[in-house]
């Protein structure tokens, strides 16, 4: 659509303190097909509450801004762009607005690694060893809740399937429970009090090195604990590549997705579009947690939290899936892969200190997939979603959902990396949701 039509399809509205920019049906991604909710069994009066909310937080310098997109029978039925890129300079928040992604660059590496098992690359059972002969005859700790750093030997090693479902005994230094796997992975270099993600600043050989080095928190495949494995499973992939993650993923993934302005680094060109978080957490009441700069490369491509990318981009990755491995006339995956990473990977044998619903928002209910959380029925969850729909969503405040029982996607794009982001994700499942006719 030319500029000028794009133009005349635009109404600002003036709220509160900020500029909200509600687009109609017209101006949405123009390769992307568009819909009227009423036409696919959304209420548009209701949709009409997620400004509503959102514009509350906004004006209680809660949030900075965000943009949520609705899909529904693989048309865009709701696209709003709400608030700030950049509160404190004033910077309206535009459709085209880049995010610091996070964790959600985990189901886009998850995808291609089941891309490359279908290419018979590799398999799940893999263990990683064989890709890392360092990393044989791990060491895990005796009593993970217990100072001490005394080890037994591994019972089995970790594989490929443990990376994508987090059972692989790793952890994060930043968020673990345990003192000695922290000190462990100071020691090793994969944390560091001073350097906030400090295992990105090391080489790929550096990481691998490390990895081999500390021990595990767990016994390989006994526990579901959100880790590293997502990066480490980045090592794994450029192993069987040959080629740096960044360059997989482009190739494979997402250039013939179309996801355009997804990257490990934003290009000079594009960093006037980052959204940027506000300077104070509103939870804490000191200031926001710094994010991560990337407009410069690190020192590897963060299987786990690397990625920049768009609401409109991501939305692409997330219509393949729901389309069960397709996209716009090109298969990525075979239905039945998409099916097996949907699936409940964790069943009754492994434990779950905390479920990953607890963690990503604060709610039961979900198990976990490759690469996804997934929900396990139409109860148990504090909030509204369907048996199967799987999530993810990212430190920095972004969320995703698909639910394949309604054909449904919503997406959530802000920076909110405080501990508020809990609260952001219930709010617009619920809100979501409630529109459906």
């Amino acid at each position: 659509m030319p500029a000028s039509s794009l133009l005349k399809c635009l109404s600002v509205r003036l709220t509160g303190s900020a500029v909200a920019l509600v687009l109609s049906a017209s101006v949405f991604a123009a390769d992307f097909p568009v819909g009227e909710p009423d036409t696919y069994g959304l209420s548009a009066e209701r949709l009409a509450r997620i400004h509503q909310v959102i514009q509350t937080e906004i004006d209680a310098n809660r949030m900075p801004g965000a943009i949520v997109m609705v899909a529904r029978k693989g048309f865009i039925t709701h696209a709003e762009t709400i608030g700030f890129q950049d509160k404190a300079a004033g910077k309206p928040l535009q459709r085209d607005a880049i995010f610091r992604a996070y964790s959600m660059t985990k189901p886009l590496v998850s995808v291609l690694t089941m891309m490359m098992v279908e290419e018979g690359k590799l398999q799940l059972a893999d263990p990683v060893s064989k890709f890392f002969p360092a990393m044989s005859k791990m060491q895990v700790l005796a009593n993970p809740a217990d100072k001490s750093s005394v080890t037994v030997a591994a019972v089995r090693q970790i594989t490929v399937h443990d990376l994508l479902r987090h059972t692989s005994g790793l952890t994060y230094a930043e968020f673990t429970r345990s003192p000695a796997m922290r000190a462990a992975y100071q020691e090793v270099g994969l944390f560091s009090t001073e350097v906030p993600f400090k295992s990105m600043s090391l080489t790929p050989a550096q990481q691998v090195e490390a990895f081999s080095k500390a021990p595990l928190l767990w016994q390989p495949g006994s526990t579901w604990e959100y880790s590293l494995s997502t990066d480490l499973l980045g090592r794994v992939l450029e192993a069987v590549g040959n080629q740096p993650l960044h360059e997989l993923l482009n190739d494979k993934l997402i250039q013939p997705l179309g996801m355009n302005d997804t990257s490990f680094v934003v290009p000079a060109s594009k960093v006037s579009r980052l959204a940027e978080p506000l300077a104070i957490d509103p939870n804490t009441g000191g200031p926001m947690a710094k994010m991560l700069d990337v407009t410069k490369a690190m020192g590897n491509d963060s299987g786990g939290a690397g990625i920049a990318t768009t609401a409109d981009d991501y939305l692409r990755f997330c219509q393949m899936l729901l389309n069960g491995g397709t996209f716009e006339g090109k298969r990525y995956l075979s239905r039945t892969t998409v099916a097996l990473m949907t699936s409940d990977h964790l069943g009754p044998r492994v434990a779950t200190p905390i479920q990953p619903g607890e963690l990503l928002m604060g709610v039961q209910g979900y198990t976990f997939g490759l690469g996804f959380m997934v929900r396990q029925g139409a109860g148990l969850a504090s909030v509204p979603g369907s048996e199967g729909d799987y999530a993810w969503a990212g430190l920095g405040g972004t969320f995703f959902w698909v639910d394949p029982k309604e054909q449904l996607i919503g997406i959530l794009m802000t920076q909110t990396p405080g501990a508020i982001r809990q609260q952001y994700r219930r709010m617009i499942k619920q809100m979501v949701y409630q529109a459906l006719e």
